[in-house]
């Protein structure tokens, strides 16, 4: 069966992904349009991200109209060795694993400082991809309806994840902005589409961006810590060079 184009983008928001993460006192929260309900116990977090690189493999199977697919991410394992991932293929993962769907998403770079998790993100399940060790961070069941909305570039996918992704004062992030306001901050940049993209690259990156109308990109210089919290839900959009963002 073939695979839509337009599911392999959706997927590809969902995986983004391996977030974990809790605020310190002085930390100026910004509630990630989570449903309402006290603040998540975080057990497991990861510091020093700041422009580390990851890379992430997505497998899985169609049962009828669903998909299960597993997100494998290398955060917290190794760096995603170039050599070997240039290598690996989406066939020899398909033969692998038995997968009607395979998704190699990376190399990306977090734009965060921090991060802490909690539920089914956190687990001990890993798994090798041509030598390179991941970890299982999630695992999801997508009908087909569900794959087929918002996969859109510019455009808000629902991912279910409890995280907290921060950002430490004195340090850059960068914003899109949407018609409507709503703000959404960047927490990895991909060199998918342009393999030479840097971090000294976002400052200036909307000279790159295919803004959609309304739309607007800038960097600022944090103040204070900023926690960006999904409390069981976050939104999560790609530009058009597949960084992603996730609305505060």
């Amino acid at each position: 069966m073939s695979k839509p184009r337009s599911a392999t983008r959706t997927l590809q928001l969902a995986m983004l992904s391996a977030g974990f993460l809790v605020a310190t006192p002085d930390t100026v929260f910004a509630q990630s349009n989570s449903p309402s309900q006290a603040q998540p116990q975080f057990s497991k977090e990861v510091s020093k991200l700041r422009n580390q690189r990851y890379c992430e493999v997505l497998y899985g199977k169609r049962h009828f109209f669903n998909l299960e697919v597993k997100v494998f991410n290398t955060q917290g394992l190794n760096h995603c060795p170039q050599e070997q991932w240039k290598v690996l293929t989406k066939e020899s993962v398909e033969k692998t694993y038995d997968a009607s769907f395979v998704l190699l998403n990376g190399p990306r770079f977090w734009t965060m400082d921090e991060i802490r998790a909690a539920g089914n993100t956190v687990n001990d399940v890993k798994e090798s991809f041509g030598g390179i060790e991941m970890s299982l961070r999630a695992t999801v069941t997508l009908g087909l309806m569900k794959q087929l909305i918002g996969s859109k570039q510019y455009s808000p996918n629902e991912i279910n994840r409890t995280t907290s992704f921060i950002y430490r004062a004195g340090n850059p992030v960068y914003e899109l902005t949407s018609p409507a306001g709503e703000v959404y901050l960047m927490q990895s940049y991909s060199q998918i589409v342009n393999p030479t993209l840097s971090m000294d690259n976002l400052a200036t990156l909307d000279q790159q961006l295919k803004l959609p109308a309304g739309w607007k990109y800038k960097t600022r210089l944090l103040q204070q810590d900023l926690a960006l919290v999904a409390n069981g839900v976050a939104y999560v959009i790609q530009d058009n060079l597949m960084n992603s963002y996730q609305r505060q």
